[in-house]
């Protein structure tokens, strides 16, 4: 018996001003001409809701290129759902802001790229960190929760601690602190991006500390850099289980990085309703339960706890996205995750192309 979903990822937009290579966008970007209009926009909404959708997540490239932001996320408010900006905070002003706000904005999620502003500037490929310290301002003065957002790799591992003191300083109320998952532009830069073990073994206490001095004025979410991890995370509770994505062309996803998967077939909310795609597609079947797996998966205690891992990361390692997810330490196939590990070590990052 398959749930109806809780939340949407709509990806309004892969426009974006920052070249982050860490990015786990699609390297072929959905165009400009391509993205839905803002009517097909609101129709998917509409349906997302009658589907059972409660949270409704804004998101892209940077959802504020689109200037039809305003009516999106009101459509998305007036349905009853809680909507949350997902953005780099250039060109949040605090008149676009104080808009937004009162056409049901919720909540915003403000990304970062490091604590210091010439090493943040460096990792966006832009001068963009003076924004994000104006952006972090209108949201807080427009009295909205906010959720800051910073992506972990070798670059920047080394300032968790000031990552924390940073999210302090603009009043969050919750950080995240992610390790980089290698999709997109990430893969191609895993070997620049990997933290070494002594990163990762200094900022697990940094994080820890500040979690128990911070409990109840800051919630701190981190996540592992699972490749040194013995088995992997339940990537998105299970395959088709919670959430979906729509990219900005309206095709609907399993999960946001789905589409480096070759055999699976897409379908498109401008095609066909939301409700079919979510309960009767292939693509939304195709890894559902337990069946699909092979062994060790099929037999383990933990197939109900990691549903076998990530099946984008499966494929991407081994060429078969049915594989048991290669970082899991009883995987056939975890020497690839070793021998990435090992291959990983200081060289010049490819920074993400529009």
């Amino acid at each position: 018996m398959v749930d109806p979903p809780l939340g949407l990822l709509a990806e309004l937009t892969h426009r974006c001003p920052l070249h982050c290579p860490y990015c786990s966008n699609p390297l072929e970007l959905v165009r400009r001409t391509d993205e839905l209009s803002t009517q097909q926009w609101c129709d998917a909404l509409t349906q997302a809701r009658a589907l059972g959708v409660l949270q409704v997540h804004l998101s892209g490239g940077e959802p504020l290129a689109r200037r039809d932001l305003a009516d999106i996320a009101g459509h998305a408010a007036g349905l009853g759902c809680y909507v949350n900006l997902v953005t780099s905070g250039l060109g949040l002003t605090a008149q676009r802001m104080a808009e937004l706000a009162e056409r049901g904005i919720a909540h915003v999620q403000l990304s970062v790229q490091a604590a210091d502003p010439a090493l943040a500037d460096r990792i966006a490929g832009t001068r963009a960190h003076q924004h994000k310290l104006a952006a972090a301002v209108v949201i807080r003065d427009a009295g909205l929760p906010l959720t800051v957002n910073a992506v972990l790799h070798r670059e920047n591992h080394h300032q968790v601690g000031a990552l924390i003191e940073l999210a302090e300083r603009f009043g969050a109320d919750r950080l995240e602190l992610a390790n980089t998952q290698y999709y997109g532009w990430g893969l191609v830069n895993r070997s620049a991006l990997m933290p070494t073990r002594e990163q990762l073994d200094a900022a697990a206490p940094v994080v820890r500390a500040a979690r128990e001095r911070l409990a109840g004025r800051m919630d701190i979410v981190y996540v592992v850099a699972d490749y040194r991890e013995r088995y992997p995370k339940p990537c998105m509770h299970g395959w088709g289980a919670r959430q979906l994505t729509v990219a900005p062309n309206g095709d609907v996803l399993p999960c946001p990085a789905a589409s480096v998967l070759p055999d699976l077939v897409l379908d498109n909310v401008t095609r066909r309703p939301l409700a079919e795609i979510w309960y009767e597609s292939s693509s939304f079947n195709a890894f559902r339960g337990t069946e699909w797996m092979r062994e060790p998966c099929r037999s383990c205690v933990r197939r109900d706890d990691d549903h076998g891992g990530c099946r984008c990361q499966a494929y991407l390692l081994t060429g078969d996205a049915a594989n048991t997810d290669p970082v899991c330490s009883l995987s056939p196939h975890h020497h690839v995750v070793a021998d990435a590990l090992a291959d990983a070590g200081p060289a010049e990052l490819v920074m993400r192309v529009p």
